[in-house]
């Protein structure tokens, strides 16, 4: 006989930033948290919250963590993703709240290994029967935690292309789209493209965490090939090539801005200015 625990959302990806925002909203709304992590042991939780293994490459840790769980905000991860969406049927199939990504329908696959990844599980998750909401964020705002360690170093960021474009996404901007489809009714099936409210540039974005910082950084422009240099040191060429044309592509093009975040919440999404300040202890 299944054993008798209370309802509880389950946050996969715990020391991610996106799923430390919905912790921390979800705990606001008043509701019980667990967190799945590969490496539990170095979440850094707030009180109260429980913290398991669970790793979607070993079925043997999912049961545990599912068990007694009625929602799940999960990181698109084509890799092991059918073991957990079968534990989850045998858990009980409940609510798959999924971090996909904006490009997932409109990229090529065959090119890009974030539009891959993330459309392979999205199939996955509708074929599986369970209920599901997509939410596809555009460009992550925490992507430009890359300029920290130069800008405390020198004060100066070398990148391509200043005039290159993003609608960035601050992370709790995700996390209140989240909390509400984990904590509400009528989102099941649905699908919520989320960007920041406004297009900026990376020259503009250099200007915020100045202006958020109350020093001077200054943004020197190197060519595509000094920064697929750079970017190289990764190894991951097709990770590189995709980085390198998405800046191409988006250079003095300002990109769209999706108006779910205000029509969702009844109020306007936090600019990149307001992640600078939010992040500016990152930038000294």
């Amino acid at each position: 006989m299944r054993k008798e625990v209370a309802v509880t959302i389950l946050v996969t990806g715990g020391r991610g930033q996106v799923a430390r925002a919905v912790v921390e909203g979800l705990l606001a709304a008043g509701q019980p948290v667990r967190v799945a992590s590969r490496d539990p042991e170095k979440a850094v939780l707030p009180d109260g919250v429980e913290a398991v293994r669970a790793d979607l490459s070993d079925p043997a840790t999912l049961p545990a963590a599912l068990d007694g769980v009625e929602k799940v905000f999960l990181y698109a991860d084509a890799k092991g993703i059918g073991g957990f969406l079968a534990a989850a049927e045998a858990a009980g199939s409940p609510h798959i709240v999924l971090l996909s990504a904006l490009g997932v329908e409109t990229g090529d696959p065959s090119n890009d290994p974030i539009v891959r990844m993330h459309r392979a599980a999205e199939a996955a998750l509708r074929g599986s029967g369970l209920p599901w909401t997509f939410l596809r964020p555009g460009a992550f705002a925490t992507n430009t935690l890359q300029w920290a360690p130069a800008i405390r170093a020198t004060g100066v960021v070398r990148a391509p292309f200043p005039r290159a474009h993003a609608a960035s996404v601050h992370e709790a901007d995700i996390a209140d789209v989240a909390v509400l489809a984990l904590t509400g009714d009528g989102h099941v099936g649905q699908v919520y493209p989320l960007t920041g409210p406004e297009s900026v540039t990376q020259q503009e974005q250099i200007d915020c965490l100045s202006e958020a910082t109350g020093r001077k950084i200054r943004l020197e422009e190197i060519s595509a090939e000094e920064y697929r240099a750079t970017l190289s040191q990764w190894g991951d060429a097709e990770m590189v090539d995709t980085l390198v044309r998405h800046l191409v592509e988006s250079d003095d093009r300002p990109a769209p801005v999706s108006p779910v975040y205000e029509e969702l919440t009844g109020r306007p999404g936090r600019g990149y200015a307001q992640w600078a300040l939010d992040h500016a202890g990152d930038f000294r």
